[in-house]
């Protein structure tokens, strides 16, 4: 398809969005993601449906975006082709409690933590969380793109994903 050819074209910045609901942490590698708000400031995330963190993230107000860095590559794989069902992924990184509980990546420099505002739900197979930032932090250093992670198979096959008919 077309449109699958244009957006393979494209290198989008890699993120792991992180989030909490009582005792339970979750945590997934994200590709589709952007600013959706200027004054004041809010970003859009899409989680999965067949993701642990999408579960997770339904009960959750408050989430972690951390931008990946150039040298993150094994916690794309880790937080990309695992799952939360399956695997403690935060038994196997760095992090710390943020706002709220929220997972934090400690060893990630680019990130923020946002509040959920709104939550978008069209029947596709992603469901679209806007966050309020609330706290940020900013490093240096090349971001991770999809390209650098494009061989990365995920923990959920796409027919998981899909819209019932």
């Amino acid at each position: 398809m077309a449109f699958d050819d244009l957006m393979a074209r494209l290198d989008h910045p890699m993120v792991v969005v992180t989030t909490a609901a009582g005792d339970t942490r979750a945590g997934c590698l994200v590709g589709f993601h952007a600013q959706c708000g200027m004054e004041p400031p809010a970003y859009a995330v899409w989680l999965s449906k067949a993701n642990h963190t999408y579960k997770v993230g339904m009960l959750a107000e408050t989430f972690a975006v951390h931008f990946l860095g150039a040298d993150d590559r094994e916690l794309a794989e880790l937080f990309g082709s695992t799952s939360g069902e399956d695997v403690d992924k935060f038994e196997r990184c760095e992090w710390a409690p943020g706002p709220d509980g929220v997972p934090v990546l400690t060893d990630v420099a680019d990130r923020f933590v946002g509040r959920r505002s709104g939550l978008l739900d069209v029947g596709e197979d992603h469901v679209c969380l806007v966050l309020d930032p609330i706290e940020s932090h900013v490093g240096e250093g090349e971001l991770l793109g999809l390209r650098d992670v494009i061989d990365i198979d995920a923990g959920h096959e796409a027919s998981e994903r899909q819209r019932p008919d």
